[in-house]
């Protein structure tokens, strides 16, 4: 079982903690020599996963643009020399890229250096093996061994090279358009097209550089393509309000057909249509399933669970297909539909309203960089039709209001408090003949309501890693958000160990 120490450091399927001083409250946890265990545990679990030595493996490594990165980096590499591994240094790097140098670039696992969106401060690792991302218990055996201290043998030191693997991983998403969008030019598919990208100064301003500009595509307007770990702009974040009116602003002021935007290190990515519109959230959850069932007709579609009734109407009544709502968090709706097309299910895509979207055809990989590729090729092959993209999700119903509310669970077994209020929760639905439990609510409870009682639907769950009970309201008439939520809070507030 972890101790205190290292349970802070487990976040999910990640490994995140404080890298560096400068935030009030926040104390380095994320240490080198944390660092360097947490790396040895790794290599102990990749020898039992693949029954090799040490010795006789590969790993990659990157990192996104952190001021705590290329330190952190130095580390991991010196950690893995020790134990005789023959290193692939790939320095600035996106995420999906990290998971690719298992398919072709002969890695036996890779390691990405990044926390996501989060403060500057703070860092984190990823793993990769060729059968895709860790879970949870994989996590977990991870950091038991650097809390007990095992080591692999470490009697043979190994070599590094440093190598440009992003270059090749965007000629790899270059060749992807040529081939499918097969322009009368065809090394120069987006000449024509105006697109605009927003890296939030992470690491995705190769897309702009390494991808639309080497295929034609005016890119003038693209903003904060530098990489620099403060993020002096906006949070490099496709849910984050001022990063996407950044990108919408973009794309009005510049005229152009479509806008793009990447989290940090480029696992999310979020679009921006020519009238300044987010395709985002429940928009992009939409158009990514119309793309990966383009071949999969009828197909199933995995998402989170707080996906819009709107989108659960499009994805059975309009493109035809199966919706699975899932439980919140990337890992959890890959593994789902990984295991629903073990059981002969066809299932191409799992989607999550945060940007994370992952298709089968592409190794079920959560890749912002893919997503923004697989929209531009169907851009491309609608103008030839006299189509737009917008005219994919013209049937999506979208609320009038929705709201996310969060209530922070004081007892210190939160997540044991918190089960007890969606169960007291439920409960008290059961007993009220207006309230509609949803029967496919596979995480916490969801409710609808008659158009005369709210006119929409709420869901209680908890949060996947803190102390926290979010609350998601969404209502398809003017004014029904406060009437949903006034019935409520008139529950939770009867509840012991919340605060309301």
């Amino acid at each position: 079982m972890l101790n205190e120490k290292y349970a802070l450091l487990k976040s999910g399927t990640d490994i995140r903690g404080v890298a560096v001083d400068g935030v009030e409250g926040d104390i380095v946890n994320l240490t080198d020599d944390v660092i360097s265990e947490i790396t040895y545990g790794y290599v102990l679990w990749v020898e039992e996963k693949k029954g090799k030595k040490a010795q006789d493996m590969t790993f990659a490594v990157g990192r996104d643009c952190r001021i705590s990165g290329e330190h952190i980096a130095s580390v991991v590499i010196e950690a893995l020399l020790s134990c005789g591994i023959h290193v692939l240094d790939c320095s600035l790097s996106s995420t999906p890229s990290m998971f690719m140098t298992t398919v072709d670039a002969g890695c036996d696992a890779s390691i990405q250096i990044t926390a996501s969106h989060h403060p500057f401060n703070r860092n984190g690792l990823k793993f990769f093996v060729r059968e895709g991302g860790l879970d949870h218990a994989d996590i977990t055996a991870i950091l038991e061994h650097a809390q007990n201290g095992d080591k692999p043998d470490c009697s043979k030191r190994g070599t590094a090279e440093k190598i440009d693997y992003m270059s090749h991983y965007a000629e790899h998403l270059c060749n992807i358009i040529k081939r499918e969008v097969a322009a009368e030019d065809y090394d120069h598919p987006l000449k024509g097209f105006h697109i605009v990208v927003d890296a939030g100064n992470g690491a995705g301003g190769f897309y702009e550089s390494k991808v639309l500009r080497v295929l034609g595509a005016d890119t003038t307007g693209s903003k904060f393509l530098d990489p620099d770990g403060m993020f002096p702009n906006h949070i490099p974040n496709p849910e984050d309000p001022d990063a996407m009116k950044s990108i919408c602003d973009a794309v009005l002021e510049n005229h152009a057909d479509l806008g793009v935007i990447f989290d940090t290190d480029v696992d999310r990515g979020g679009a921006v249509d020519h009238f300044g519109k987010e395709i985002n959230r429940n928009r992009l959850v939409a158009l990514s399933s119309y793309l990966a069932l383009e071949g999969n007709e009828g197909g199933t579609v995995v998402t989170d669970s707080i996906t819009s009734t709107g989108v659960k109407d499009y994805l059975e009544n309009v493109l035809g297909a199966k919706h699975y709502r899932y439980i919140r968090g990337y890992r959890n709706i890959i593994n789902k539909a990984i295991e629903l097309n073990e059981q002969g299910i066809n299932c191409p895509i799992a989607s999550e309203t945060s940007g994370h979207v992952a298709m089968r055809e592409n190794y079920f990989l959560d890749d912002g960089a893919y997503l923004c590729t697989k929209i531009i090729i169907k851009m491309a092959q609608l103008k030839r039709e006299g189509k737009t993209l917008e005219s994919l999700v013209a049937d999506l119903k979208e609320p009038k209001e929705a709201v996310e509310l969060r209530f922070k669970i004081t007892e210190h077994d939160f997540k044991s408090a918190g089960l007890k209020v969606i169960e007291n929760l439920t409960k008290y639905a059961e007993e009220r003949e207006s309230w509609h439990i949803a029967p496919d609510s596979r995480e916490g409870i969801r409710v609808s309501f008659d158009q005369n009682d709210g006119d929409g639907w709420f869901l209680l769950r908890l949060s996947v890693h803190d102390p926290i009970l979010p609350l998601n309201i969404e209502s398809d008439s003017v004014g029904g958000v406060e009437i949903i939520k006034e019935k409520v809070l008139s529950f939770l507030r009867t509840q012991d160990g919340i605060i309301v």
